[in-house]
């Protein structure tokens, strides 16, 4: 599928028989998601375009169907505390939640904890189910009007085709006339597979583990942290390696055939206590273990992903995005399914197929 306005964009920046010049893609050019806001029930829906998919797509491995990233604005001044994904036909009917391979929602205006790249306001997979904080404690401030991506993947394990399989993102907030939360709260994530690309990586055989470090671009303190993991994980940690200290490891829920349902959330605050003290001299790990089984290496098996809320010091502003930055740009083409064109061409611009997360 191709967008032919951000495909302008990228040829506008190139000259005949040259390397393009280094041209951040424009989220506001993408397709607009269906929202709708509830009022009421202090609800905003986001709904993804509808799309194909038939049985044991993306069954083996990590790949999947894409449906188009989209844009919209907030439609209201709110602390989001909490969120759930659904995933739905044409009509709204419910189907099966292990459609669900992920779902992403990105705020492109600001930049990540650990990284200069745009920050993922939350991520979730089949086996994340409805997160809330609670709402008189902590909120992520976003005014109306605020630009965000939403972007997923789906996949299919069992023996039926589905014709027409929307995702659906449902944020719970608190209107921001109210005088709480209490605690502006910001959304953070580290990947074993950071800094940018795909985040899915092959399995060899037998035990493995795979990890990534970095220090965080302010001060302040994690309280609470998810992950996200493929069938066959073992363990994924979270580790402040400045202190040699563990802040959060778990190992993932299994049902009986052991297949991943859950990842256990680690809330690190409570009475007297909020969360664990992070800082920019320090170095934080993500590592992820799998234990393959299956007998040969499976391609695109293995994904490790952390990431939960953070309450920044007192005083401590959120820095925006470069989006000059190299790896801004590098993960903004990836997020947006951007294929740079080949230097032997300026003409043609597709969106890449990826395992993207």
């Amino acid at each position: 599928m191709t967008y032919p306005i951000l495909a302008l964009v990228l040829a506008l920046s190139a000259t005949p028989d040259t390397t393009p010049v280094l041209v951040t893609p424009d989220p506001t050019l993408l397709p607009i998601a269906q929202v709708v806001l509830d009022e009421k029930k202090k609800e905003i829906q986001v709904d993804l375009p509808g799309i194909p998919v038939p049985m044991h797509m993306g069954h083996h491995g990590g790949g999947g169907g894409l449906p188009p990233v989209v844009r919209f604005e907030m439609p209201v001044d709110a602390a989001l505390y909490g969120f759930r994904v659904e995933v739905v036909d044409g009509q709204g009917k419910a189907l099966p939640l292990e459609l669900i391979h992920h779902f992403n929602l990105i705020d492109p205006n600001h930049r990540e904890l650990f990284l200069p790249i745009a920050r993922r306001v939350m991520a979730a997979g089949k086996e994340t189910g409805p997160q809330r904080l609670p709402w008189f404690l902590f909120g992520v401030p976003y005014p109306k009007g605020t630009l965000l991506v939403a972007t997923g993947m789906l996949h299919n394990p069992t023996e039926t085709d589905y014709d027409d399989v929307h995702m659906r993102l449902v944020l719970q907030y608190v209107p921001a006339t109210r005088p709480w939360p209490v605690f502006d709260a910001m959304p953070w994530q580290l990947d074993v597979a950071f800094p940018v690309g795909d985040k899915s990586f092959e399995l060899p055989v037998g035990e493995s583990s795979r990890s990534y470090e970095a220090a965080p671009s302010v001060a302040g303190k994690i309280v609470a942290v998810g992950g996200h993991v493929h069938e066959m994980a073992t363990k994924i940690e979270l580790r402040d390696v400045t202190q040699n200290k563990v802040i959060w490891s778990t190992s993932p829920s299994l049902d009986k055939e052991k297949n991943v349902v859950g990842v256990p959330i680690g809330k690190l605050y409570g009475f007297g206590t909020l969360g664990y003290q992070v800082r920019p001299d320090h170095l934080y790990r993500v590592t992820v273990t799998y234990n393959n089984t299956t007998g040969e290496p499976v391609d695109a098996g293995g994904m490790g992903v952390v990431g939960g809320i953070f309450v920044p010091d007192r005083g401590v502003k959120w820095p925006g995005a470069d989006k000059a930055d190299t790896l801004y740009v590098a993960d903004a083409e990836h997020f947006l399914r951007v294929q740079k064109p080949k230097p032997d061409s300026t003409a043609v611009h597709e969106h890449e197929h990826v395992h993207e997360h």
